[in-house]
């Protein structure tokens, strides 16, 4: 589900991303908290985190990141 306020087609790409991420910290054996640490979020961010709600609340931050613009 795309949340209202957030272009649909950012929010495919940045669940891509944070889909991929998470799948290497999964392989590598990692939890979804580590995950949400290494894109800045505290470990307590998402209640019970599990892979899918650490996904949408890294798509989430990614999202929410200002895209800088070329010169």
């Amino acid at each position: 589900m795309t949340p209202a306020h957030i272009n649909p087609l950012q929010w495919h790409q940045a669940q891509g991303i944070a889909r991929q991420s998470c799948a290497r910290f999964f392989r590598d054996g990692g939890k979804p908290s580590d995950a949400l640490l290494a894109f800045g979020l505290p470990a307590d961010a998402v209640p019970a985190a599990d892979w899918s709600k650490a996904v949408e609340a890294i798509a989430a931050v990614l999202c929410a990141t200002p895209v800088r613009k070329a010169a």
